[in-house]
């Protein structure tokens, strides 16, 4: 008989970062849809351009790891509210960057307290030290993702 082998998905790292995001991510997305009419994707976007205002489409892909497709629906779902507003770079007439609206800026305003709260209580029970170590550690990790990504296992695995 072959003895097969089983992840132990309390120790799995990915499986365990994934799990975590993915109640994260439908949590937000809950509340947010409920109190603010936009989903978690949209506001990933809109806190991005907060930080980072007049940036492309890709720069997003780049930075928050979503398929440009994913990028795109909620950009043109943004825009279709008034949340933000594009225009052809006068730099270089290929690149398209976006912007938030005054009404986009007062959103994320709105959005972002609800998010810190979220946050808050995601972290509770962590001293400030501990939650020094894991945004470090989280930071590593990130490091390593295009290491992880470049593996191409070989033929006969």
């Amino acid at each position: 008989m072959v003895e097969t082998h089983k992840l132990d998905l309390d120790r799995y790292v990915p499986a365990m970062l994934t799990f975590l995001a993915n109640k994260l991510a439908t949590g937000a997305s809950l509340s947010y849809r409920k109190h603010f009419g936009i989903g978690v994707v949209e506001w990933r976007l809109i806190a991005l351009l907060a930080v980072e205002d007049k940036i492309t489409a890709n720069r997003i892909c780049q930075v928050i790891g979503l398929d440009k497709s994913a990028v795109s629906r909620s950009l043109q779902v943004l825009e279709a509210a008034g949340r933000i507003s594009g225009e052809i770079d006068s730099k270089d007439a290929r690149r398209y960057t976006v912007s938030l609206t005054a009404e986009g800026k007062a959103l994320h305003d709105r959005v972002l307290k609800v998010a810190l709260e979220r946050e808050r209580r995601l972290l509770s029970g962590f001293s400030p030290a501990e939650v020094d170590t894991l945004v470090t550690l989280l930071a590593r990790l990130q490091t390593n993702v295009a290491y992880v990504n470049d593996y191409d296992p070989p033929a006969d695995a």
